[in-house]
This record gives structure tokens, sequence and C-alpha cells, in this order.
């Protein structure tokens, strides 16, 4: 659809202020208005997702092990809920079942020893499919208060070319960043970067009592230009190398609706920049704006890469909750590298499937290999993952049984145990893992929890809007029903959230 508008063009001109272009922190950034056109735009859907390859079942007897990173990002859902609330089409791939289970906080206990990780396992019914069984496995991290956290050394870079001027994007970008700036203590350094058609520092090593100062900088932000994403990345990193502190808090926060299109161009050359930076000790978080453009594959390999986390804001209420609510989670990783691998016990589980994590699979081997890179845990996060299993003795259509193996028969002595989980992490400043072990037995007679129940309805309608070829019952119905009757607590009413939109997206698919 083709639509006429006035657009205001404004060109974003970067002067240096030193004859010397070895001292980025002197240079200018400077807003000039240059003409008012009309202009033709197409009206058109450009987003960008990785494709998703649905996990399957896997037969225990050859493949007993499963191993993933784990996946704090949360972007998914809220991208989601933006479409529903728009009446827009649900594209598959940007159905990340993990990021949508994720996006809710769920009341498992905090960790008591020394480890910064808790676990938590459950066994329950599936409510998709009568023949299969359902295991939570749940992670908390523990809760560093906010006086105990590291001193920050923050820059924000920020992307100011022409596809951010929309009201969702850089004005959107401006009242969320100056929450984050609100809960800032007077020893934490702020620095701000831009990036249009070329990147300039427009505020450096602010300190956090000056938040007059820092509210102004980003007041005086306009958008206009291309995008020189590479460049931006660059010149960032370079400020917070240059402003480190030790033992600190050292993070880039990169906002931006992904549209990278001059200079460093592909996915696989912003990640190996990104893997290169992130070996001086600074790590990334990579916050998604806007619609219409947004680059959802290009933010999860920036965030993946640099030892970050992912976020997409659609309102001012999820950038409360980002950098309000869960403002330590956000901002401060409290271990990294973190990978999962169960092995299931075959006398006791038949088949399983992981639901979700399809970009985060990781080989057996790369469990034990501290050089595999792997997701990262903030401070209070909490992260769920579900595994879809098939009981021995239970027939089902989506397992091929198979003969006996007569060389990998072995006696298993722990038959109570239906699985095992192991978890390895890296301390922030550390290069090497530490490894907790879980064995699970299940208890017949134990209720599933509210939480698990709620869960696995956030499962369930993900896998709907996947088209799922796994779920036998796919009323929405039942699936809102199931989320209405588990809402919990929910205090800031993100769950009551969950089941409008359900009710809404059942109105306009």
């Amino acid at each position: 659809m083709i639509k006429k508008i006035t657009t205001l063009l404004l060109g974003v001109v970067f002067t240096i202020l030193s004859s010397c272009d070895q001292y980025p922190e002197k240079r200018g950034y400077d807003i000039q208005k240059i003409s008012v056109v009309e202009t033709e735009i197409m009206d058109s859907n450009n987003e960008d997702y990785k494709e998703i390859i649905e996990n399957g079942f896997k037969n225990v007897h050859l493949a007993p092990l499963s191993t993933f990173s784990i996946d704090v990002d949360k972007a998914s859902y809220s991208n989601i809920r933006r479409m529903i609330n728009n009446g827009q089409k649900i594209p598959e791939d940007a159905v990340k079942i993990e990021e949508m289970v994720n996006y809710f906080k769920y009341d498992y206990a905090s960790p008591m020893d020394t480890h910064p990780i808790a676990i938590h396992i459950e066994k329950g019914d599936t409510p998709w499919n009568k023949d299969t069984k359902l295991v939570k496995i749940g992670l908390k991290g523990k809760e560093i208060p906010t006086q105990d956290m590291p001193v920050s050394n923050l820059v924000f870079l920020i992307d100011v070319s022409g596809s951010m001027s929309q009201q969702n994007k850089l004005p959107l970008l401006k009242k969320a960043f100056k929450l984050l700036v609100g809960k800032l203590r007077e020893e934490d350094k702020v620095s701000i970067v831009v990036y249009a058609g070329a990147a300039g520092v427009v505020l450096e090593a602010a300190g956090g009592d000056d938040k007059k100062r820092i509210m102004e900088a980003f007041d005086d932000l306009k958008a206009g230009g291309s995008t020189a994403g590479g460049e931006g990345i660059e010149l960032a990193y370079e400020i917070a190398e240059k402003n480190f502190i030790k033992n600190g808090n050292n993070r880039v926060i990169l906002a931006t609706d992904g549209d990278f299109n001059i200079g460093i161009s592909s996915d696989k050359e912003m990640k190996k920049l990104i893997e290169k930076k992130r070996e001086s000790g600074v790590f990334l978080t990579c916050m998604g704006f806007g619609m219409g453009n947004y680059k959802d594959s290009k933010l999860e390999t920036l965030a993946d890469a640099g030892n970050g986390n992912h976020a997409y804001i659609d309102t001012i209420q999820e950038a409360q909750k980002i950098f309000g609510l869960e403002f330590g989670g956000t901002l401060y990783t409290i271990a990294k590298d973190v990978k999962i691998q169960v092995e299931f016990n075959p006398k006791k589980i038949k088949a399983y499937r992981l639901i979700g994590y399809e970009n985060k699979v990781l080989r057996d081997e790369d469990f034990i290999d501290d050089t595999r890179d792997a997701g990262e845990l903030g401070s209070g996060h909490t992260v769920t993952a579900l595994y879809e299993v098939i009981p021995v003795g239970v027939k089902s259509e989506y397992f091929k049984e198979m003969s006996d193996l007569k060389y990998t028969k072995k006696t298993i002595k722990n038959t109570d145990e239906e699985l095992t989980v192991k978890f390895r992490y890296k301390n922030p400043k550390e290069n090497h893992s530490n490894e907790l072990v879980h064995a699970f037995k299940a208890n017949t007679e134990e209720e599933m929890s509210t939480d698990f129940k709620f869960a696995t309805s956030v499962a369930w309608f993900g896998l709907k809007l996947r088209n799922s070829k796994y779920i036998e019952y796919q009323n929405l119905k039942n699936i809102i029903d199931l989320a209405k009757n588990n809402k919990g607590k929910d205090e800031q009413g993100y769950r009551a959230e969950f089941v409008r939109l359900m009710n809404s997206y059942n109105g306009i698919k």
C-alpha cells in the first residue's frame, strides 16, 4: 500500500572538534534541518526473524543427553504482544516459546549455598497431549541488592538514523532510558554514543548524580540519515574500554530497530566483531524498538555474541518492567556461559523433546568445553525450560519403536531416578566453569504448582501460534482457562494481560 506523507528530513552532521581523530570523545554532534519534502513510502513489513525448526522427539536409547544454553531474552513475548494489539498476523518464526515462558517471573526459591543459582524440577501432565508428560526445569539467580551491585560504567549506543523517527522508536527510547538513569547511583558512570551516517560521542563518563545533564543529552537527540551500525558499535566499545572499571559492571546498551544497512551489515560479520569485543570484559545489552523493519535476528545475534541479553520494548510499561522491576537482572550478570545438560533414564522415559530453545541447542561435548559460549544469568533472574516426555510403556504417534540394541545394554542402579540435570556456569570475572548436579525422582502424588500450570499455558499458546505438529488439543478456550485459573498472585498484572492478549488474538485471528 502506497502512502503519501510529508516528511521532515533530518540530516545528522558530525564534525571533528579536534584535528586529531584519535580522540573520539571530542567528536561533535550537531543536528541540522535540511528540508521539508513530500515523499512516497511503501507501507510494507520488512521485519526479519531467524528460521526456527521445531525440536522433535528423541529416542533416549540413541540420544540420552540433551544440552542447551540458557536464554533470559524476553523479546519475543513483547513483540508478539505488539502484533496482537495491532491486529497483525504473527510470523511463526517470531514465536520463540522459551522467551514467552521466561517473560514471566516464577516463585522459585533463591540459592542458599555458595552457588549463585538454585535448581527446581517438577513433573506433571501435558494439557495438549494425553500420552505425554511435562518436566519443568527452573533456575533462580541470586538477587543482589542495588547498594551491593558493582559500580557501573554504562555506554548507551543509540541509533538515531532516519528509520528511528517513529513515535515507538526514538521518542519511546528516550523515555525508557530516562527510567534507567533514574536508578543510577552517584558513583555510576554514563556515556552516550550515537550513530546514523556516522558515529559520535554525545556524552562521556557523566556521573550518576548528574542526572539533569544526562536527561538533557537524551532530549537533544534527533533522528535522520542512514545507519552506520558497525562504526557505532566499535566507538561504543572504545569508550567503554577507555572508562573501564576493574571489578565493575562494564556494559554497552544498544538501542535500535536493528536495521543496519551501511558498513558491517551481515549477521556473520556483526557476530565476529562482537565476539572480538567481548574479550575486553565489556558486556552487551540489546534493546529493540519499533515495527515494520524490526530486525530481531540481528539483535539476537549481537546479544548472544556479546555475553548479553536482548529485549523488545513496545510500550513505556515494558520499559518500566525492564529498567524498573527487573533493573538488576537486566544490567548485572551474576553467572555467564550457563549451560544445562539433561540425562534421561531409559528405564523411565522412552523419548523426549525440548520445547523451544531451538537456537540455543548445543552439542553434548560443548557442555564441558569452557571455550564454548553460552547464555548469561542476571541478578534475580528466573529461567524455565520445559521438556515433553513419553514415559516407558506408553504408545505415542510421535515415537517410532525400534528393536532392542545388543551392545548398549547395561544395568542401571538408580532406577527410581527419571533424569539427572547438570548445570555449568562461570563467575563473571572467571574463565573456568563450576558444575551443579541434581537427580530427579518424580512424586506421583505431588500436584502441579500454579507456576507450572501457568508456564504450561504460555508454552501451549506458543505452540498454537507456531502451528506445532505436536499438539493434539488446540482449543484456545482451554488455553485461556488454564492461564486464567493459574494467575497466582500476579502483583504486576502481567499474567492477567496474557489472558487478555489471548482473548484479543481469538477475536482477530
